[in-house]
């Protein structure tokens, strides 16, 4: 596969940084007055822009007052942009950070790519083995460690507490009871029951699970979404839009399901603990109280989500590794997890993070948890975040009446065989 950085010129920047005595104030290795770390530390953030944004943006500039001599270049770039932009910045070799945040997907791609420099032996692993193990999971590849884990999550189901008890119904724990609850919610409230993203397929993914499906098997090389699991997931999404249990639309389907479930004209939507502090922002949810989280309802086999969350990784090309790996170390310590989990209900890869104050009483985070602990891991594969490009292609025509739920998956099979050579 085409690589970004040979082995041999990263072993090069590699051994620079560690003789490099001195910075010139904008890239150095660690050169500042009496060996404190200088220069600047380039950092591209992920995360949503109005609330997680402010909190990730002032955490960072606390890294300064540990080191003045280090500047904090702080760059919001937006999460559907980011992979393909680091990757094209990366190839160039112009213009990429010193410090990405990675969805967990992307790490081993950039890594297999050649653009991230191993961490392991370095100052941003510290305390490795209070990670969690799951968490810890996505940042290995080929035996190296390529990030490190910053923050954990998987799905559930938010829902009104007062749309709920004005229809009179209860959470639902199984898809065949999502479709009943939502025929009683329309009936006494004229509300939809839920909005149903039809513009993402990682939305898909505890539908797939809940049938006991999944995109691949990693183990033996096989492609497995077009196969009879696949296939009734994708029966059952196209059902909850038929039926009217479920809303959907093609494209802008975080604003158009934030802005529903916000204003009270839905009563469920799927999400994660990412967008909590977002939620709260809405008229609906002035008091918190009102919003409620549930496990994401169980198909016919089984009761799944799937394993997300965001890495911190260090560009292979940084001319500051050193202040890098600091940062890198900062970003991911059990203070300033602590910090995010109470400000922004986060959750810590940390297994120390859980039993501190602020954290061990967030409610947020109490019910994800274990959420986390059950979620689906992901393929830890170059070509997992590529995945999605053709699934979300063949879920949004399935959804929208395009195709058929069978030929979805059947071409998403069939990309997915083009895209992983050798496989079954």
């Amino acid at each position: 596969m085409r690589r970004g950085i040979t082995a041999t010129a990263l072993a090069a920047i590699l051994a620079l940084s560690a003789t490099a005595c001195g910075g010139d104030g904008e890239s150095g290795n660690g050169g500042g007055k009496k060996g404190e770390l200088s220069g600047t530390v380039t950092w591209w953030d992920t995360s949503t822009v109005g609330s997680e944004d402010k909190v990730f943006k002032k955490l960072a500039e606390g890294f300064t007052a540990l080191h003045p001599e280090v500047k904090v270049n702080y760059v919001n770039v937006p999460f559907g942009d980011a992979q393909n932009k680091f990757k094209n910045a990366a190839q160039s070799g112009s213009g990429a950070p010193d410090v990405i945040r990675s969805e967990v997907a992307w790490t081993p791609e950039f890594a297999d790519l050649g653009y991230l420099a191993p961490l392991d032996g370095t100052a941003a692993l510290k305390d490795e083995k209070d990670f969690l193990p799951q968490a810890a999971a996505s940042t290995k590849y080929d035996d190296k460690t390529y990030a490190v884990p910053q923050v954990i999550d998987s799905m559930g189901i938010f829902y009104n507490k007062k749309i709920f008890k004005e229809a009179g119904v209860q959470v639902p724990g199984t898809v065949a009871e999502l479709k009943t609850v939502s025929k009683k919610i329309k009936d006494k409230t004229g509300k939809t029951g839920m909005y149903l993203r039809g513009d993402d397929a990682y939305w898909f993914l505890s539908f797939l699970y809940g049938e006991g499906g999944n995109l691949v098997d990693a183990t033996s090389r096989t492609v497995t979404v077009d196969n009879a699991a696949g296939a009734k997931a994708m029966t059952v999404v196209k059902d909850l839009v038929d039926s009217g249990a479920a809303k959907t639309d093609a494209t802008d389907g975080w604003e158009n399901m934030q802005a529903s479930f916000k204003d009270g004209e839905v009563a469920m939507i799927i999400n994660g603990p990412w967008a909590v502090s977002d939620t709260y922002g809405g008229a609906q949810f002035k008091d918190k109280a009102n919003l409620g989280i549930a496990p994401v309802p169980a198909g016919s086999v089984a009761q799944g989500a799937p394993q997300g969350g965001h890495n911190l990784a260090v560009y292979a090309g940084s001319k500051n590794l050193d202040a890098s790996y600091a940062f890198t170390e900062y970003m991911t310590s059990a203070a300033s997890q602590a910090e995010v989990a109470e400000q922004l209900s986060l959750l810590p890869t940390r297994t120390s993070v859980y039993d501190k104050p602020g954290v061990a009483d967030n409610e947020i985070v109490g019910f994800f948890k274990p959420v986390v602990d059950k979620a689906i891991e992901r393929p830890w594969i170059p070509e997992t975040g590529s995945l999605f490009a053709p699934l979300v292609t063949e879920y949004t025509k399935v959804l929208t009446g395009q195709t058929t739920p069978d030929k979805g998956v059947g071409a998403t099979g069939d990309a997915y065989r083009k895209l992983l050579k050798g496989w079954k």
